[in-house]
């Protein structure tokens, strides 16, 4: 039996802003954004290459209001990662060296935080 990851909430204050930060300035795919009632829109993010995608949104009532996510992405340069951030206007940490891996942090406005990893050479 397979268990995919393919969708995580984050909690956001402004929903248009944040499709602006994650769609225009992250860069990530803007799968939807929809209203299907009054008081319910549904937006969902794609990284570029994840399987995995993020939600938020007004009425989905999946996480308490205010909570932030601390979520870890897998990329195979962290150097490129940064300067594709910093590029694009994402104020994000320099690229930090540590025994299991190569690391760069970046938060949106509400303090979700993304940490995005190289992977250690296991070779």
């Amino acid at each position: 039996m397979d268990f995919r990851i393919e969708l995580v909430p984050i909690s956001v204050s402004d929903v248009d802003a944040a499709v602006d930060f994650y769609g225009r300035k992250v860069g990530w795919t803007v799968d939807h954004d929809q209203t299907p009632m009054e008081g319910l829109r549904f937006v969902q993010v794609t990284p570029q290459g994840s399987a995995c995608s993020f939600c938020f949104g007004t009425g989905l009532d999946m996480l308490p209001a205010g909570q932030t996510q601390h979520i870890q992405i897998v990329v195979a340069d962290a150097d490129a990662a940064c300067d594709y951030l910093r590029g694009r206007g994402v104020e994000c940490t320099d690229v930090k060296d540590l025994a299991w891996g190569r690391f760069v942090d970046f938060s949106d406005a509400d303090g979700n935080q993304w940490t995005l990893q190289q992977l250690p050479d296991r070779g």
